[in-house]
């Protein structure tokens, strides 16, 4: 999507300080951080939302929670704990229209209970 700027940094048409690039998903800094750590997890192939998926892009949404892991490993918070996030829609409070998966963690973020969510 040529207006997607999740797409233009996955081409390479927009710069990103990238941790993890694979052939279908790339993983960078967010400019806007939640916390210390805040990665952004995207696949290469235009995705508006998740109710977007098909079945046959199993591999695909698979990989971003694989590639993840292994974020959270590089930058030293697999042990100690990690949040992954994908928001749906604008009710969930997605901003870009294209699927993200959003990797925080560097410091205690306690328990998402009920009352968060209110």
């Amino acid at each position: 999507m040529s207006d997607c700027i999740f797409c233009a940094i996955a081409s390479k048409k927009s710069p990103a300080n990238i941790e993890i690039e694979t052939d279908n998903v790339i993983a960078f800094h967010d400019l806007h951080k939640d916390a210390p750590v805040h990665i952004l997890v995207v696949p290469k192939k235009h995705f508006e939302s998740l109710n977007d998926i098909k079945d046959s892009d199993g591999l695909i949404i698979g990989e971003l929670f694989l590639v993840a892991k292994q974020v959270a490993e590089k930058l030293n918070i697999a042990k100690s704990g990690y949040r992954c996030i994908i928001n749906t829609n604008q009710d969930a409070g997605q901003v870009v229209k294209h699927i993200h998966l959003h990797l925080l963690g560097g410091k205690p973020l306690g328990p998402l209970v009920q009352k968060d969510l209110k």
